[in-house]
């Protein structure tokens, strides 16, 4: 549970600077009568400023600071405080009845993740939310994420336990983990080239490999994140643009076999070099069968492992353990993906060959 920092309490009313000065006139033993002639304004705007009812501008502000001997800015600061509750209150009886909306989001989770600040207040709590998600209410939220939404209906009509708001909220991690990277403008040529060595290090350490993959991405316009996974997201990565030359490809571990993370990454690279860049990619084991996906799936298949190379392995017939091992250190790749490929293929079965399959988790921070 997070508290906040002192100084920062907001109360939930709005004081009038016009208080202030009342308290500054009695102490000088002044009436409204007598700054209203020393300052030329009229009574009735003197009152109407100690009242609430008349804003100090800032050439009142001056005024004051010459009868008063108080700065100007002090005036004004006070003025702004008071419109900012104003307007915070306003604001405040508008969010309670969004409410409703925040119970969709695995706060608690992306609370432990660091990613919001847990609040007692359900008010303040959305709050938290929003500027989380970059936006000031819930309809401009629905605005922003309508393509993810339909992105994410279109899996949910064919996986059931997906939930869009942990994808939402997941993918805006990744947005906001991406915004501060540096990288070149995008270049496919050079894309194309960072992913041939990219590919030699499936063999590597992942304390290697996650930093390489990082900076060979990036030297081609493309950032490359790994988020933690919530829960009820069933997802393997996602791509999209987050300007017309910066792409981003962003990977969990769901499943956190060493096959699926390689293929996730070739896949998320696939939809950046041949699909358009307006829509988002979201991918997980849906079974979708449309042509982006099939294409995607393609290009990270024949990627891997060369067509040829794969059909003339598969017709040897030898699929044994030490087989499938001197392929891979043949063409270059880790044996993992070699048997995740001919589990998808079903020339094996999935309990066949697994002490070849890896395992990722996440590091501790």
């Amino acid at each position: 549970m997070s508290v906040k920092a002192r100084g920062s309490f907001q109360p939930g009313y709005g004081v009038p600077p016009g208080e202030t000065l009342r308290e500054t006139l009695e102490t000088r033993d002044l009436t409204q009568a007598d700054l209203a002639e020393r300052t030329g304004r009229p009574k009735k705007t003197i009152n109407e400023i100690i009242q609430g009812k008349a804003a100090i501008t800032s050439e009142t502000a001056l005024q004051l600071e010459r009868v008063l001997g108080i700065p100007a800015s002090f005036w004004n600061n006070l003025e702004h405080q008071y419109r900012t509750s104003l307007a915070r209150l306003a604001e405040s009886e508008l969010l309670k009845a969004q409410l409703p909306w925040l119970a969709q989001f695995p706060v608690k989770q992306m609370a432990e993740r660091e990613w919001i600040k847990l609040h007692k207040d359900r008010v303040d709590l959305l709050r938290e939310v929003l500027q989380f998600f970059g936006v000031v209410s819930t309809s401009a939220f629905e605005e922003v994420w309508q393509t993810t939404r339909k992105a994410t209906a279109y899996r949910q009509s064919r996986h059931k336990g997906i939930d869009f708001a942990a994808i939402a909220a997941w993918l805006r991690r990744g947005e906001i983990e991406a915004r501060d990277v540096e990288c070149q403008p995008f270049d496919a040529i050079l894309f194309r080239t960072a992913l041939k060595q990219i590919r030699t290090l499936t063999t590597a350490d992942p304390r290697v490999f996650c930093t390489r993959i990082k900076e060979l991405c990036a030297s081609a316009g493309v950032v490359v994140v790994f988020v933690p996974e919530l829960p009820r997201m069933r997802l393997f990565g996602a791509a999209r643009w987050l300007a017309p030359d910066k792409a981003l490809i962003q990977l969990t571990l769901y499943l956190k076999r060493e096959d699926q993370l390689w293929f996730s990454f070739f896949h998320e690279a696939g939809h950046i070099l041949l699909h358009g860049r307006r829509e988002v990619f979201i991918d997980g084991p849906s079974g979708t069968v449309d042509q982006q996906e099939n294409e995607a799936n393609a290009f990270a298949s024949n990627t891997l492992i060369d067509p040829a190379d794969y059909a003339d392995f598969i017709q040897r017939g030898d699929l044994s353990r030490a087989a499938v091992v001197q392929f891979a250190n043949r063409i270059g790749i880790a044996p993992a993906i070699v048997v995740g490929r001919l589990q998808h293929d079903r020339h094996l079965d999935f309990n066949q060959l697994h002490g070849l399959v890896g395992r990722f988790k996440w590091a501790p921070n």
